[in-house]
């Protein structure tokens, strides 16, 4: 049986719900491993086949943990075909919400030199009363300047959840080659 590891880099929760989800769909013909980018280690990667890591956005950046365990692994990476999606509130906007048109999956593949075998960027969510003072009134005045969701009461979750499934399909296809 092969065996997959789902990595992600969270900052709130919602790209370790997305990883849950894609993981859930490879259960049955494979054995999944869910990891936080920081609990995960060269021979993590080395015991599985396939690697699947997905990553948060915030104020513009993935976290420089994601960052440096790219750097670290990526030789490994390239050697495990390995997958990667960004998750990001700009990918709201239709004109942003695919790999080649969102300047943060741009600016990822620019900063780790790498590019993996299969990549998808999702919309996020904006959970304002679980946000801090200043990360609220930040995203706030961020969603003000794009036209998106100001009320601070408000949870808006913008993932597209077909697309998510989409990307499964691809992965599912691009692994059963291998």
């Amino acid at each position: 049986m092969k065996k997959i590891l789902f990595i992600f880099s969270t900052t709130d929760g919602h790209t370790h719900k997305i990883t849950q989800s894609i993981a859930a769909d490879f259960a049955d013909e494979c054995d999944t491993t869910l990891k936080k980018v920081d609990d995960t280690t060269v021979e993590d990667l080395n015991l599985h086949h396939h690697i699947v890591i997905g990553a948060s956005i915030r104020y513009g950046n993935h976290q420089p943990k994601l960052m440096k365990f790219i750097k670290n692994n990526r030789d490994v990476l390239v050697t495990k075909n390995a997958a990667f999606f960004s998750v990001n509130a700009v990918a709201r906007k239709t004109e942003k919400n695919r790999p080649n048109t969102n300047p943060y999956v741009q600016k990822f593949i620019k900063k780790t030199g790498w590019i993996p075998k299969e990549v998808d960027v999702f919309a996020g969510v904006i959970d304002y009363p679980k946000y801090h003072f200043i990360d609220k009134h930040m995203i706030k005045f961020i969603m003000w300047i794009t036209g998106g969701p100001t009320d601070t009461n408000g949870t808006f979750e913008f993932t597209d959840w077909e697309r998510v499934k989409e990307f499964t399909k691809k992965l599912k296809a691009s692994f059963s080659k291998e």
